[in-house]
Parts: structure tokens; sequence; C-alpha cells
């Protein structure tokens, strides 16, 4: 990946597209809704609510920026793209399979939206959502809830990071920050829609109603920008 400034539009909207899969991914949103279903659900006050999803989110979107970062430094100190061809095609490998299990595994053949999880982390996780009465506890899960989907998340992850280890340090940092302010914009969306009033079962029936254009929509764009990449980088270097 021979990347500068000044030939990054392609490689931009390929990041995009890696947010936008980011972005369709429901287990952060899920267990947000959750902490605020059941804070509502346990009359808490409406400053309360807001104030466990705003720590919610900071702990998501930290934890998305250091795992960016992580992502950022592989591939441009371990491995890096622009001089290693094999690099490449592992980065390809690995978004084109992620995108293929995102189509057949990613929500459970049942009604509603469950989820790959296992049952014994889904019941621990809701569990610890409904437990959640302070700042630091949504802040803690925040975090937590983003690293347990990081089999999915690594594919869009890499593609960003791929991209940004090609730019020099402070479009870098700046690149981490907007990509990792971006991936979490469904949260803020969904906490400015319960503040203002929205019920939590209105959004449920959204997710619900949307979840399998969610599922094939990023599965495909994960397949395709996995070829995308392959025959700018790889293939079209051979002919």
């Amino acid at each position: 990946m021979n990347l500068n400034t000044d030939a990054l539009e392609p490689y931009a909207l390929v990041v995009v597209a890696g947010l936008f899969v980011h972005a369709c991914f429901q287990l952060s949103l899920g267990i947000l809704t959750v902490i605020a279903s059941h804070s509502i659900g346990s009359s808490k006050r409406h400053s309360t609510v807001l104030g466990l999803s705003v720590s919610y989110i900071i702990g998501a979107f930290i934890s998305t920026a250091g795992l960016l970062a992580l992502a950022t430094y592989f591939f441009h100190a371990v491995f890096p793209v622009e001089s290693s061809p094999s690099a490449m095609v592992i980065l390809c490998t690995l978004v084109m399979s992620v995108g293929l299990i995102v189509l057949l595994f990613y929500y459970r053949r049942s009604r509603g939206t469950q989820l790959w999880l296992p049952r014994p982390l889904t019941e621990m996780l809701t569990a610890q959502a409904k437990q959640t009465r302070t700042a630091v506890d949504a802040f803690r899960l925040g975090l937590v809830v983003v690293l347990i989907e990081l089999p999915f998340l690594v594919a869009p992850l890499a593609i960003a990071g791929a991209v940004l280890s090609t730019l020099p340090p402070t479009e870098r940092g700046i690149g981490i920050v907007a990509y990792s302010a971006a991936a979490n914009l469904p949260l803020v969306i969904v906490t400015v829609m319960i503040g203002g009033g929205h019920k939590i079962s209105t959004i449920q029936r959204w997710r619900e109603s949307n979840k399998h254009f969610l599922q094939w929509t990023s599965g495909l764009t994960l397949i395709l920008l996995g070829i995308y990449l392959f025959a700018v980088n790889i293939w079209g270097q051979t002919i």
C-alpha cells in the first residue's frame, strides 16, 4: 500500500466504508439500551440515566481509540503494509473472513436481536448492565464491551489502522480520535433520543426490524473491501 496525503482519497473512502461496518455492530448499543431501560425502570432521575450513558460512551470511545492505536502501531512498526505485500495479503484475508463470519453467525437464528455471544457471556453482560449504578461502573462496562466484540471489530479496525499507519504522526493521532468518535456516534444518537423522550422499546423495535439489513450490508461490505484492497495492492501490482 503505497500511500501519501495526495493519494489518500481512495483509501479514505475505504476507511469510511469500514467505519460504517463498525457502526453497524450492535453489542455496544444493545448493552447501552439495557443500562438505560433498567435505570429508567428503577425510577432513577433523568440526569442519572444520561450520566450513566455518557460514561458508558466515554469508555467505549477510549477502548476503540486504544485498539485502533495498537492496530496503527502494528501496521506501522511491526508489519508495515507499505513495504510488505504479505501484510496486505493477511489484511485482505482477515477482512474477507470476518465479513463471511458476519453473514453467517452475527445474529442467532431466533426472534429479537440476540447476537453471536455465548449465552453465559450474554447473561453476565446483561446482569452487569442492570447492576450499573455509578459512572465508574458504566465507564468500565463501555471499555469491556468493545473488547468483547473485537472478533468482529478487528476487521474495520485493521483497515483503518493500515491506512493511518502511512500518515505522519499528527495526522495519525487526529485520525484515531476522529474514527473512534464516529464509530461510537450511534451510541450518542441513541442517548440523545432517550434524553429527548423517545421510548427504548421504539429503538429496540427498529434494531429488530433492521437487523438483517445491517448484518448483510456490513458482511458484504467487508468482503468487497477485502477484494478491492487485494485487487489494487496485490493483483494490480503483478499485471
